[in-house]
């Protein structure tokens, strides 16, 4: 698939977006606090975690001066996927959705997911985020980022005043 099939945005910081969906998963982990549902805050919070959020999996790898990170994100539409990256971060979001309909059949087992896919990757060097290019094949997510070149040392010419 072509890059355009995949919402790819620069920003700034993908701080506000992680603080959201903390304060939805403490929302909800305290729902089931105050109905008692579950033993403890842990329970509670990776309930709602888990109710909330899907984790694709993800690897990252470093070749030839740039990284690549593979995500697995099968069933989820190029056009539904939105990749967001700064100098120091990479972030995965979609919608997921799965019905089922009467015309399908009856359902006796189901692990598809729904709902929201959210995965964040910390970048252990800064790349440079108009590098990035995003390919979807085969269920795979496969984004490929030049790591950044380090500011080289320069001498600063201090004058009198």
């Amino acid at each position: 698939m072509a890059k355009t099939d995949i919402q790819l945005r620069e920003t700034d910081t993908i701080v506000e977006e992680i603080d959201r969906l903390h304060q939805a998963i403490s929302r909800r982990a305290h729902e089931f606090f105050r109905n008692k549902t579950n033993g403890s805050p842990l329970v509670d919070w990776l309930t709602a975690e888990r109710e909330l959020v899907w984790k694709p999996a993800v690897e990252l790898r470093t070749k030839d001066g740039q990284f690549e990170i593979l995500a697995a994100v099968a069933g989820v539409e190029p056009k539904d996927l939105d990749v967001q990256v700064t100098p120091e971060d990479v972030l995965i979001k979609a919608n997921v959705d799965h019905e089922h309909t009467v015309e399908e059949g009856t359902v006796r087992m189901c692990e598809f997911v729904s709902g929201n896919l959210f995965r964040s990757v910390h970048l252990p060097e800064k790349i440079d985020p108009n590098s990035v290019k995003a390919e979807y094949r085969n269920g795979m997510l496969r984004l490929t980022a030049a790591i950044a070149k380090a500011a080289a040392p320069r001498n600063v010419e201090v004058k009198a005043a």
